[in-house]
């Protein structure tokens, strides 16, 4: 039960070995907690020549037979793409929030709430029974609500906690309806026979109430219009909680259930318009909105809302390609968003605010923080040469072929031009306001770079997004191709990621 280890190390040894740890020193606790995470990345590592030949793993442990729930647990190109960036990015978060913390901040407790949280993310992604994952889904919420609120002595951190598990919760609530009305009509609760019954689903009366109620639970989690409100809310939140949870975990939980469950749910019409029209109006609606945000993490977190807008949006578009593109736009956006959630933090920390009307000219003081934010904001523009690039062309490509939704299919590329402009705009503001225009006033603290190894998580993902940007086809394509395969549901034809066609 190699898949089950995954998610119970953190869950057990990880939260377990971070208080422990703690008593000993700061250090202590981040290096116990980053090792369990290798040895759970270890073992993902181990299926890496069965899942890349195209085959999948799943393994069931009975539990409670009679209500259909069982121990079971799905590893394939999809939830082999998200246990990566779980990991991945959570080994970084770890090294960078050794830093990021105060002395007067408990970092046993921060390392245990965040090993929580990550095993219910990894749960969400490997489980196969659906009920099951319902379980995890809950506990992300849980896990998120006491992250969000770790500076509990902030009327601002506990306001903000709080919403995030009303909305959250209430949606995971509808998304449990859906998956009991979904397993009785597949006569499963499996994903396996779920998705062997996409027929039956689709026939069934109950497939509008159940397509509804699923939604709910993904659009709220994933903070889509107008269940958005409660994703700014959240950034009281420490920084390296807003850059594992905001940009590449907790957010997309909604995004991989919607990728998961479209072999039996997408591909009509209904899917289609709904998802489509939420994602598009989200997209657009937030990216306008994170222009005029004079906070750090506020037009950070608005940006996030639009760039999960774009994701489901595509999700939604019955194009086997749109699926390829999806895919990879997930991982493109966790590496530029949480590398610049984690320089909001950085600046945050060294000046003392992360108000843009008073941090003018960082550029001089923090040079070389300023060229890795330069970097994955033109990524997240969709400058040529980075990973953020090559994805949005996908998407812009996906937008002219959708004649067949009539109205919609005519307004679709007019509001995906107007969203990327508003991306390139909050893009250049934030370059520009933070570091140049004119002198910082007022600050709090003299700005200087930070700690050596506080910028190591950022350079990383930074290296990410030109290597992917350059080489699309030696790093990520192979991955991309077969989270693609599992997302649609079938066979996709051959496409080619590369930076000009010709």
């Amino acid at each position: 039960m190699t898949l089950l280890t995954i998610i119970l190390l953190p869950m057990l040894a990880g939260t377990t070995l971070a208080w422990l740890a703690a008593r000993v020193s700061r250090g202590a606790s981040a290096w116990a907690v980053a090792g369990v995470t290798l040895c759970s990345l270890g073992l993902l590592l181990g299926f890496s020549d069965t899942i890349f030949s195209g085959q999948k793993v799943i393994s069931s442990i009975p539990w409670m037979p009679e209500l259909g729930i069982n121990f079971a647990f799905r590893l394939d190109g999809l939830g082999y793409l998200f246990t990566l960036l779980i990991l991945c990015i959570g080994l970084l978060i770890i090294l960078y929030a050794k830093y990021y913390l105060s002395e007067s901040d408990s970092i046993g407790k921060f390392y245990a709430l965040l090993m929580l949280f990550m095993s219910a993310m990894l749960g969400i992604v490997l489980t196969e029974n659906i009920l099951l994952t319902f379980v995890f889904w809950e506990l992300t919420s849980l896990s998120s609500f006491l992250l969000i609120g770790f500076w509990n002595h902030k009327s601002e951190s506990r306001r903000g906690a709080r919403m995030a598990l009303t909305v959250t919760g209430g949606g995971g609530l509808a998304m449990l309806a859906g998956f009991l009305l979904l397993g009785h009509v597949a006569g499963s609760y499996e994903l396996t026979q779920i998705f062997a019954a996409r027929e039956t689903v689709l026939a069934s009366p109950l497939y509008m109430p159940i397509l509804i109620l699923i939604l709910l639970g993904a659009f709220t989690k994933s903070a889509q219009f107008p269940f958005h409100f409660w994703l700014p809310q959240a950034m009281a939140a420490p920084t390296p909680v807003s850059a594992y949870l905001h940009s590449a975990t907790m957010v997309k939980a909604g995004v991989f259930m919607l990728a998961r469950l479209y072999p039996v749910l997408g591909g009509t019409y209904d899917f289609e318009i709904i998802v489509s029209v939420v994602g598009l109006t989200t997209m657009a609606f937030a990216a306008y909105v994170a222009i005029f945000k004079h906070d750090l993490k506020g037009l950070l977190a608005y940006s996030t809302i639009s760039h999960l807008g774009l994701i489901i949006f595509l999700i939604g578009l019955s194009s086997p390609l749109s699926a390829a593109a999806a895919v990879f736009h997930i991982i493109n956006h966790a590496t530029f968003k949480a590398s610049l959630f984690m320089v909001a933090g950085i600046i945050d920390h060294e000046c003392g605010t992360r108000d843009m009307r008073r941090l003018r000219g960082l550029f001089k003081f923090m040079p070389y923080t300023a060229t890795l934010a330069m970097v994955a904001a033109a990524s997240m523009a969709g400058v040529p040469l980075f990973n953020g690039f090559l994805s949005k062309e996908m998407f812009f490509v996906e937008s002219l072929a959708l004649s067949h939704l009539g109205w919609f299919g005519s307004v679709a590329p007019v509001v995906v031009t107007l969203g990327g402009v508003f991306s390139v705009a909050y893009s250049a503001r934030f370059v520009h306001n933070v570091f140049f225009n004119g002198t910082p006033t007022d600050l709090p603290h003299t700005p200087h770079e930070p700690p050596r190894f506080m910028k190591m998580p950022v350079e990383l993902l930074v290296v990410l997004c030109i290597l992917i940007g350059v080489l699309p086809a030696l790093t990520v394509a192979p991955l991309v191709f077969l989270a693609a395969v599992d997302v649609f549901g079938g066979p996709i034809p051959q496409y080619t990621i590369a930076i000009w066609h010709g």
